[in-house]
Formats: structure tokens, sequence, C-alpha cells
């Protein structure tokens, strides 16, 4: 989890600051520091961080405003640090944007669970659903429509179309399709290719849908947007 995950710490206080990159970067995560608000909302959005712990009581521009603004255009989870820890305090905290709330001093173990917890829960989930146009792959069930209509197709149908969808809008050469599919030392039929695009298309058109795997002479194939 920690590999190539980037935390931003913005704290103005340098002991508090110095003493969390280095716990963190003991747990392996890559780690920036500012000590001020403005720079740290700067660095967030050139860095794009995985995480960023935010004191709220900072020079230059406030740990609330950071986060309000940091929330408005991105979705970078926030874990506020602060010596204020009233109850309306924790409120104009998680009102701000605020994903978590730890006053000071705070225990560094939970401080490390707490970072988990976040990073866990903006770990994307695996896509179950692919989609172009009025076309989808359900990667679970292998099933397969358009415009709500069930498409039954052979398992290597299905394999050349889930190429096609994943490569939306690329051409592909007959070379990389035949190896994708039916693997680097295929020596059959020459024209399997075209057998198989052209049952494909069958299927996909179907009362009267327009053509979306278009050839490309002399290249090879590309789905297109209708």
């Amino acid at each position: 989890m920690a590999e190539n995950t980037k935390i931003l710490v913005v704290e103005d206080e340098e002991s508090i600051a110095r003493f969390i990159e280095l716990e963190l970067k003991c747990e392996g995560y890559e780690v920036f520091v500012c000590h001020d608000g403005m720079s740290g909302l700067t660095k967030a959005r050139e860095l794009n961080p995985d995480l960023v712990i935010l004191d709220r009581m900072l020079p230059n521009m406030d740990g609330l405003e950071v986060c309000k603004r940091l929330k408005q255009t991105t979705d970078i989870p926030i874990i506020m640090l602060t010596a204020k820890g009233e109850i309306i305090d924790r409120i104009e905290g998680l009102d701000s944007g605020a994903n978590d709330y730890i006053v000071k001093p705070f225990n560094l173990d939970e401080l490390l669970a707490r970072v988990r917890v976040q990073l866990r829960a903006k770990k994307p989930k695996e896509k179950t659903l692919l989609q172009f146009n009025d076309i989808s792959i359900n990667l679970q069930s292998r099933e397969v429509k358009r415009d709500n209509r069930l498409i039954n197709l052979s398992p290597k149908e299905y394999e050349l179309l889930l190429l096609f969808i994943q490569n939306a809008r690329n051409v592909l050469s007959r070379d990389k399709i035949l190896e994708k599919i039916w693997g680097w030392d295929f020596n059959g039929d020459d024209n399997v290719l075209e057998v198989y695009i052209h049952g494909l298309r069958d299927k996909i058109e179907q009362g009267g849908k327009p053509r979306v795997i278009q050839t490309i002479r002399g290249i090879g194939y590309v789905l297109k947007d209708i």
C-alpha cells in the first residue's frame, strides 16, 4: 500500500512536521512538507498527493480555508490536525471538507492507523462494467449488451470485443490483434481474424445498429464512435 503513495504534510511547527515526516517515511510513504497554508495549497495542486495531513492553524492561510479550496477541485482525503478539540471546532473542520480530525497531542499509532484507513477508502474499486457508447461488457458475468439487448458471443468474439473496448478509438493492427487473442505463435488460417470480425459485427449490428468496428485498410481495425 505504502509504495509510491504520496503524502503531503502541511504543518507550521517544524518539529512536529519533521516528526510526522520521519515516521511516515519509515512506513514507506513518499512525504512532502510545507509550513504555511498558501504553499501547502499550491503544493497540493501541483503534486496531487494521495493524502494530505493538514494543520488547522497555519500562517498565510488557515487550514479550514486550505481544506475548502482543495475540496472544490479534488477528492484528496484530508486528515486535519489541531490543538482545538471542542465539538464546534471538530464540526467546523469536518464541514470544511476534512475526512478526519485529530486533536493534538496525538498518538502516533492512531495517526498512522487513520492514514491507512483514508488510503484504503481512496483505493479505486476494480471496474466490473466497461462501456462504449451503447455497448457494455460486464466483466464478472461476461454479459454483453447493446442498447440493453443481450448479445450472445463466442469466447473468441467476447475477447475481441473486450480488446476493442479497452482500446477504443485506437487503431489496432492485424498482427497485434492476432497476438493478443490467438497468441504470438499463431500460425493458423490467415483469414481467421476477418471471419471473427465479420461474425462479431453481425451480432452487434443486429436490428440495424450502426457499425462501430471500422476497417482501416492495410493496417487493421478500430472501434469508433457512432
